[in-house]
Parts: structure tokens; C-alpha cells; sequence
């Protein structure tokens, strides 16, 4: 009897742990975005939104493809979104405008958790959307100088991040625009499931 009711005692004391571990849905919500607004619709959250528009643009010339001339620039992008600009050491180039941005976050039971990633996309004029390759590195997390790496994709006349004109391009995506799309994981489990937002 004695046994017994420590047994149960036990299994008691260790249910809170249990249904606290157990119930943790961790997730990351993943979306290539035209506009601010676009994101809000999808994600609800306006300000963070904002602030991965705005680390987005502010990396977009210096990260952003690279060409020694407008008319390079405009047979891969509109001629009209195409400008000249400088990069952080002073060097003139063209480079197109940014289209679009990536937000990646952290969910925890649907939640967002602190801190997200973001980065500027770039359509060209077939309409195929480019980004940094994620492979080379983590994305640039808000609050943080962890930047993304080109890994030296060819076949667009621009670079990303190089110090080669025409040495390297942006990463093809073929994420669906204004889309978020989320990938869960269960806090004791190893199955995935995907979510697209609606």
C-alpha cells in the first residue's frame, strides 16, 4: 500500500513537468512579402513587420546585386527600378530596387518568440525572386550584425556581397509571394507539419 502511494505521489509531482514539456509547440513562420501590409495580413504583427521592412531596406544596396552599369542592370531588371548607388566603401554601382523582403520567426504554441531574421528579395524581369543564400550563413537576426554570405551562385551578370563585379548572383526562390508558410515541431516530437497561412 505504502508502495503504491509513492508511486502515485511521483507520477503526481512530475505531470506539471510533463503537460508543460509535452504541450510545447515550437514552429518557425517563414514569408517572402511585397509590402508591409501584405506581411500584417499574414503574421497579425505590424510592428515587427515594420522593422523587418526597414533592416530589409537598409541592406538592400549594399547586399543587393551589383552592376558596373545601368544598361547590365536593366537586362535582368526594370530599367526604371534600377539606380545608382554606393556601397560602405565609397564604390559606385547600379543595382535594382528591392521588391519584396523574407521574415522568418520563432513560434512557441503559435506565439512569436523574441527576435526574427529578415532580409531584402529582389524580382527580376522574368519574374523570378532572388535572395541571399541562407546556406552560407544564418540571416541577419534583429539586433545582431550576423549578416547573410553569397556563396557565389553565377548566371545574372551582378554579384551579392562581392568585391567582383559580375562574379556572383542571387539565390532563385520559389517561395510564393504574400504567403506565410509555417513548419512545426512538437516539443517531445520529431514529425513536421506545414501550415500555409491563409
Amino acid at each position: 500500500m505504502k508502495r503504491s502511494r509513492t508511486a502515485a505521489l511521483l507520477l503526481m509531482g512530475s505531470l506539471p513537468l510533463c503537460l508543460t514539456a509535452c504541450g510545447d509547440d515550437e514552429a518557425t513562420r517563414e514569408g517572402l512579402y511585397t509590402s508591409v501590409d501584405a506581411c500584417v495580413a499574414q503574421t497579425q504583427d505590424r510592428p515587427t513587420c515594420e522593422q523587418a521592412f526597414a533592416n530589409a531596406a537598409s541592406e538592400a544596396a549594399e547586399k543587393g546585386p551589383h552592376f558596373d552599369t545601368r544598361a547590365q542592370c536593366a537586362a535582368s531588371y526594370d530599367w526604371d527600378r534600377c539606380e545608382e548607388r554606393r556601397d560602405s566603401g565609397g564604390h559606385s554601382f547600379f543595382g535594382p530596387l528591392m521588391t519584396g523582403f523574407f521574415l522568418s520567426q520563432m513560434l512557441r504554441n503559435g506565439s512569436p518568440m523574441t527576435g526574427f531574421t529578415a532580409g531584402p528579395a529582389f524580382r527580376d524581369t522574368r519574374g523570378q525572386w532572388g535572395r541571399p543564400d541562407p546556406a552560407a550563413g544564418p540571416g541577419p537576426a534583429y539586433g545582431s550584425s550576423s549578416r547573410w554570405r553569397n556563396s557565389g551562385t553565377a548566371g545574372t551578370g551582378g554579384y551579392y556581397g562581392s568585391s567582383a563585379r559580375g562574379s556572383s548572383g542571387l539565390v532563385p526562390v520559389s517561395s510564393t509571394p504574400d504567403r506565410a508558410v509555417t513548419v512545426s515541431r512538437g516539443g517531445f516530437g520529431s514529425s513536421f507539419r506545414g501550415r500555409i497561412g491563409s
